[in-house]
């Protein structure tokens, strides 16, 4: 079994100008959401076995605040330039390369690729779009990741931060 739990980065801050996109910070609702996110996965299912985020600041920030509540050190956490921008092909191509040793991974990115990766991956829900610290979990009857990518799997659970509003 592979389980694959998808988050979209959260809000961020449009108040920089002249910051390149890949920039960008993430701004207080952002922090808040990560936070509350975080601690909800954290009360309701066991840790990932490894993070995999996009290089770009917000999708790294969102990354990192999970990472601290589950004590991972480095070697848990990896950054994949590739993921920013990135359309469901390029996502899946990464998630194929994960290392079958790890059973559950937590991959942060950004849309459309996130919410088209849902979409192609979850065989009974549709997704017109995953919101900011959106998450999806899906778990796969699978031995290894390339075969995660080549089928579809059952969703766990999809949840978003306005859900706790």
């Amino acid at each position: 079994m592979k389980k694959l739990i998808l988050v979209r980065h959260a809000k961020s801050d449009w108040g920089h100008e002249g910051l390149k996109d890949i920039d960008r910070p993430i701004n207080q609702r952002g922090y808040n959401d990560a936070y509350d996110m975080s601690n909800w996965y954290g009360e309701h299912y066991d840790k990932p076995d490894a993070i995999v985020s996009s290089d770009a600041t917000r999708a790294l920030s969102t990354a990192l605040i999970f990472s601290r509540l589950f004590e991972f050190n480095a070697s848990k956490f990896s950054i994949v330039h590739e993921i920013y921008e990135s359309d469901a092909k390029t996502l899946k191509a990464c998630i194929a390369s994960l290392d079958n040793k790890l059973n559950t991974v937590m991959l942060f990115g950004h849309n459309p690729g996130i919410t088209n990766l849902a979409n192609e991956l979850c065989a009974d829900m549709d997704f017109d779009n995953i919101p900011t610290t959106g998450m999806v979990a899906i778990e796969f009857d699978a031995k290894s990741w390339k075969d995660v990518v080549a089928t579809q799997g059952k969703t766990i659970f999809y949840r978003y931060p306005k859900e706790f509003k």
